[in-house]
């Protein structure tokens, strides 16, 4: 599924076609993707102009005047702007004509993703319970400190938690705990103030950099120029389970935690 990094640069890569622009109409080859796709995307958003293209979390938003389309990638769902004649595939669930002449197209072949609508000044309930953007000011070592009091879970199963901090997902996680050396098993609860400002600013710097980067590439999923993301030939940890760790050479560890492949290394994470 693709990360916060992936849906950075999905709205980076769209927004300079969509801003500005007026809805012209909207085609809905089907009444829902992961759940039913509101009367309210084809009834309100013709004929608006869009005000913006934001991210929160993993999800779009498409900003209007009467409200938002709020969208979400799943594990297969990619977005572009393509002209309005460009032939419609199977999977091309939904197109968004633009005056410009062309279309936005979201197409999920798997059907996870979702297209909801979110009325002005609003917050859809998806979004309500979420903890801060991990690139925002409200982000850092004594936020996650304060937050991790009490709590034995798993460092790792903590850092995914999307009410305590959004869009560290998997791939994330791992690079995140590797660079600040410390182990994915380790009780939350029993991480210094320290270790926690040491995690923060390598959450920080790895989303940045794959960021800048392109994101990563899971198997399904494309940028919006169809280009795949080049982050994933640095990942340090993510996917190397027995290959050498590359600060110490030691074969890196693999497990399952919370459900997740998790990969670390044994000397230099404790």
């Amino acid at each position: 599924m693709p990360e916060l990094p992936e849906v950075e640069t999905t709205r980076a890569g769209l927004a300079p076609h969509l801003v500005g622009r007026r809805v012209t109409g909207v085609t809905l080859r089907r009444k829902d993707l992961r759940w039913a796709i509101p009367p309210a995307i084809a009834k309100e958003l013709p004929g608006e102009r869009i005000l913006a293209v934001r991210r929160r979390a993993k999800y779009l938003l498409v900003d209007t005047e009467p409200g938002s389309a709020l969208l979400h990638l799943g594990m297969t769902g990619v977005l572009r702007v393509l002209p309005a004649a460009t032939p419609v595939q199977a999977h091309d669930h939904v197109d968004v004509a633009l005056d410009s002449g062309r279309v936005l197209r979201f197409t999920d072949p798997r059907r996870f993703g979702c297209l909801l609508w979110q009325p002005a000044g609003t917050t859809h309930e998806l979004l309500r319970d979420l903890g801060p953007e991990p690139l925002s000011d409200d982000f850092g070592g004594d936020y996650l400190f304060e937050r991790a009091r009490g709590r034995d879970a798993a460092i790792k199963t903590f850092l995914m938690d999307q009410r305590i901090v959004v869009g560290v997902g998997n791939i994330y996680a791992a690079e995140a705990l590797f660079r600040a050396g410390i182990s994915p098993n380790r009780a939350a609860g029993r991480v210094s103030r320290d270790r926690y400002a040491r995690l923060a600013r390598a959450v920080r710097d790895v989303l940045a950099y794959a960021i800048t980067r392109g994101g990563t590439t899971l198997r399904d999923f494309l940028s919006p120029d169809s280009e795949p993301g080049y982050f994933e030939t640095e990942l340090l940890v993510y996917g190397r389970e027995g290959e050498p760790c590359t600060v110490c050479g030691r074969p890196l560890r693999g497990a399952v935690l919370g459900g997740r492949a998790t990969v670390w290394c044994g000397r230099c994470q404790t």
